[in-house]
């Protein structure tokens, strides 16, 4: 399994080496699993200042745009005798018909017959009535039309509007708590949504920048300590496989601490006409989620169901119990080779990788990174043909470095199981 001839002096070399790429290695791992949990918070932050409960279901932003279109109606209507020649015969007809109901209401006998007239007076008072004020109808209608067109009559229009458009909206939404979306401007010292989507984007551009940066770091150093320890070499000597070990575990570590990946479901634009205005709510945000292994165990533990527990059981048993089981039985194994004798000592040594799932667990996480954007586009593609625009995006959702140093530490462990099944079997 190990070495058994005494080490020379490039094998000390080669140790001191790996034993100072160890150092970049925890600490750019560590660097990144906290750098991931701050972007966590970011983004979570610039998830929920653009949410949908915030916008197109929240009814004061509906009621923000759609009264300055109406007002501008309004605003436009111009009933001067030039322009409203064409509204006079309407506004005719209405006094007309108004003067009949009048009539009629007038001519009808009331229930006490005994008055001074009779029933016949008030049928022809009414006819007298009517008869003078009939000729007159063109002018009446001139003084509503123009009535109508003052400053003061726009502005009780508006005013009405405003209730209405209000109370409407009030009753199709229901109350939003603005609370932490308040909390959030306030954090960042931002004015509106659109300054701290600013903000917010900036913070988490420099982040990710950061982040690349060292997880390639940690990567890479613990790839060119396996390079440095594993080659040219038949088999490995016990403080070699003890170092790559510690590498394994950093990389572990980092793996399952850290998120993995982030679902976002969003509307980048929906745009609907409105009396030929336009009414526009960018960035509308439906769903957020970033959880590392853990997480994503204790939710499908949450959720109550038996088939949910089940998943939640064979994730935690394949991404954290296999592979901490197997770092622990090689160091055991370091002390006290013998071991490897025992059946499930050497599986867990030597053959539990082929168990660790890696294949399986990167098919599910892109899975879900590219059906989750196909979900939303097609459950979301009805309002097209309603006159809406949508711009759906389709690459809202990211594989984070968690992922990564997850997939780092399987092939790790992977190298360092051929490699010590090898010396095993090796005379």
């Amino acid at each position: 399994m190990t070495q058994t001839r005494p080490p020379v002096k490039s094998d000390f070399l080669r140790l001191a080496a790996a034993l100072l790429l160890l150092v970049p290695a925890v600490f750019f791992t560590w660097r990144t699993a906290d750098e991931l949990q701050t972007r966590r918070t970011l983004r979570t932050e610039l998830a929920e200042i653009g949410h949908a409960r915030y916008g197109m279901l929240n009814a004061d932003r509906w009621v923000e745009q759609i009264l300055p279109v109406l007002y501008k109606q309004v605003d436009a209507l111009d009933l001067t005798a030039e322009s409203s020649a064409s509204l006079r015969p309407t506004a005719e007809k209405m006094l007309y018909k108004l003067l009949d109901q009048v009539k009629a209401e007038m001519s009808k006998p009331s229930g006490d017959s005994g008055g001074l007239f009779g029933p016949q007076a008030g049928a022809m008072i009414a006819n007298m009535v009517v008869a003078n004020l009939t000729p007159r109808v063109p002018e009446f209608a001139g003084v509503v039309l123009k009535e109508l067109g003052s400053p003061e009559t726009k502005a009780a229009v508006k005013k009405y509007l405003a209730g209405v458009v209000t109370d409407g909206a009030k009753n199709t939404f229901s109350a939003v708590d603005m609370r932490w979306y308040s909390s959030i401007l306030k954090q960042n010292g931002c004015a509106d949504a659109a300054a701290c989507r600013q903000v917010l984007g900036k913070r988490i551009s420099e982040a990710d920048d950061n982040i690349g940066g060292w997880y390639l770091t940690a990567l890479g150093a613990s790839a060119l300590a396996f390079l440095l320890l594993m080659a040219g070499k038949r088999k490995l000597y016990w403080f070699d496989v003890l170092v790559l070990l510690m590498f394994c575990v950093t990389l572990l570590a980092g793996g399952i601490f850290s998120p993995m990946l982030e679902v976002e479901a969003k509307i980048s634009q929906l745009t609907f006409t409105f009396f030929g205005q336009p009414l526009s709510f960018p960035e509308q945000v439906l769903y957020y989620q970033s959880k590392s292994v853990l997480e994503v165990f204790k939710t499908l533990i949450e959720i109550g169901q038996p088939e949910m527990w089940i998943v939640g059981m064979l994730v935690l048993m394949f991404s954290v119990v296999f592979p901490t089981v197997k770092i622990l039985t090689l160091g055991v194994c370091l002390k006290w080779p013998d071991l490897l004798r025992l059946r499930i000592v050497r599986f867990f040594a030597l053959e539990s990788s082929k168990w660790s799932m890696a294949d399986v667990m990167a098919l599910a996480i892109f899975m879900s990174y590219v059906a989750f954007n196909g979900v939303i586009s097609s459950a979301m593609s009805g309002l097209k043909g309603g006159g809406a625009q949508l711009v759906i995006p389709t690459d809202s959702s990211k594989i984070l470095p968690g992922f990564y140093l997850f997939i780092g530490f399987v092939l790790a462990s992977l190298f360092l199981s051929w490699k010590l099944e090898k010396g095993f079997k090796d005379p």
